[in-house]
């Protein structure tokens, strides 16, 4: 498998895609840093203790106060070494008023504010900082046993007793140095966050996490990755600086590729468009259909327009073959957390069973969140968990639709801007007029009304082209009519 990390700039608009031998895997959009909240450590003010909930409520500054639970106030190995805690009430630990350090860990969604922890992680590149425990994890897809016990006998040697940490996927057959090296960074950044927080008044931002493009190759294991393709030399040279930071040893192939339009070249707004459809369908003729709710996510298997050749059971465990594959696939593309249940179609045969079981497990293994597959019960659902790291992509590039009170879901405005920005520029391109014609939904016309002068002058300037913009009532609110127009 060839597999590529594309890296798109323009303007504000920040696209990460991630393709497997030119298929799309993981897809991530940022406008503002200031909107990703997870990892970033505040100076909150506890606003009120909830015994009966085991819960706080703490202010940091943004719109909804966060929730603290009882478990996420002292580190697990603390808990364990004082038996009385499980006795005691969060009115106990926290008083009103009182100003405390906490992590964001799940951002705010609907009307739930965000989660946060006073159980501090820093991720590193082959580490991740617990300051505040003691103990040593290892990721469980290293399973080399041996491999294992080295890795956490070279942390054992470099660790302080007071700290705990957590040996990242990517360490695997790392050397001590590259290890203390990382750990010694983590350690200066938490004494820094340390100082700032005493200096600070409350509700201030003690510590933000970092941007998109850094998180994104910070958290991936590069040795998967065959080359990095961005859409500038400025950005080349970011990437190339950062990596050398992170991991002075990694050579990571960087490409410029500015003589192409990158969302072209890959398909990534076809991709994607069919990624958030509800039935998917598969190359075979088969299908699954994705129901998403807040926390559980049903995926239904369905053998469509597959018909296989004399043999029912062979044509129905390779429909639910298919569908494993793309099931880990469409997972990971629209960073889908919480419960999932897969009813695939019933098989009587326990080594096709077995088989499947064992297919779906290799294919979430390529999942860097964090998945646990509960089995198969006897009527043939696979049931699984997923954590939750951020928004799905629904979340990201969609919305409520106006026209079917939240039954349905059409794309927000942001993204039908970002699709007419690439249809503007495709269209200016292929003509030699001196003026673009975009007739638009009113929806989309009112969105960038309050961008129009940043948007057009920006975008005039870039396709060296005038483009005038009309609003039409009967113009579908997902397509705009976009044209030359020649000047008379």
């Amino acid at each position: 498998m060839y597999r590529e990390l594309l890296i798109i700039i323009e303007e504000e608009d920040t696209t990460i895609a991630l393709m497997d031998n030119r298929q799309l895997s993981e897809i991530y959009f940022q406008q503002s840093p200031s909107k990703h909240l997870i990892g970033n450590i505040y100076k909150g003010v506890v606003e009120n203790v909830l015994p009966g909930m085991q819960a706080a409520f703490v202010d940091i500054g943004l719109e909804k106060n966060s929730f603290l639970y009882v478990d996420d106030v002292m580190p697990p190995t603390r808990l364990a070494e004082e038996e009385s805690y499980q006795k005691r009430s969060i009115d106990e630990l926290l008083k009103a008023g009182q100003e405390i350090l906490v992590q964001v860990f799940k951002e705010p969604y609907g009307s739930k504010g965000a989660r946060v922890t006073m159980q501090y992680t820093l991720p590193g590149r082959y580490l991740v900082l617990l300051p505040n425990d003691s103990y040593i994890a290892i990721s469980r897809r290293i399973e080399d046993s041996g491999e294992r016990e080295r890795l956490k006998d070279l942390v054992k040697e470099i660790l302080p007793k007071d700290m705990g940490v957590i040996i990242r996927t990517v360490a695997e057959n790392v050397g001590q140095d590259e290890l203390a090296g990382d750990l010694k960074l983590l350690i200066k950044q938490w004494r820094r966050i340390q100082g700032k927080a005493v200096k600070s008044p409350p509700l201030a931002l003690i510590h933000r996490d970092l941007d998109l493009i850094k998180r994104i190759i910070r958290d991936t294991n590069a040795a998967d990755i065959d080359r990095i393709v961005v859409n500038s030399q400025e950005t080349a040279e970011k990437v190339n600086e950062f990596i050398s930071s992170l991991a002075p040893t990694l050579h990571q192939e960087v490409i410029v590729r500015n003589d192409v339009d990158l969302f072209d070249e890959y398909d990534i707004f076809g991709q994607l468009e069919k990624a958030l459809r509800r039935k998917v369908w598969l190359k075979s003729g088969g299908y699954i259909v994705i129901d998403q709710m807040e926390a559980l996510t049903a995926i239904d298997v369905n053998t469509g327009k597959y018909v296989g050749s004399n043999d029912l059971a062979e044509t129905i465990y390779k429909t639910n073959a298919e569908a494993a594959v793309e099931v880990a696939r469409q997972l990971r593309l629209r960073n889908i957390g919480g419960i999932i249940i897969v009813d695939f179609i019933d098989m009587e045969d326990l080594a096709d069973k077995q088989k499947l079981l064992e297919l779906m497990e290799s294919e979430l293994k390529k999942d860097r969140t964090r998945v646990t597959l509960m089995g198969m019960t006897q009527l043939g659902l696979i049931e699984m968990t997923r954590k939750k790291i951020g928004h799905d992509i629904s979340h990201d590039a969609e919305k409520e639709c106006p026209f079917c009170s939240g039954k349905g879901r059409v794309f927000s405005e942001e993204t039908m801007v970002r699709f007419l920005k690439h249809q503007i520029i495709k269209q200016s391109k292929q003509t030699e007029a001196d003026t673009i014609y975009v007739e638009t939904n009113p929806l989309v016309e009112s969105y960038l009304s309050g961008m129009r002068g940043r948007f057009l002058h920006a975008l005039e300037k870039k396709i060296n082209k005038k483009i005038i913009f009309k609003s039409n009532e009967d113009q579908s609110y997902e397509q705009s009519i976009v044209r030359p127009q020649f000047d008379e």
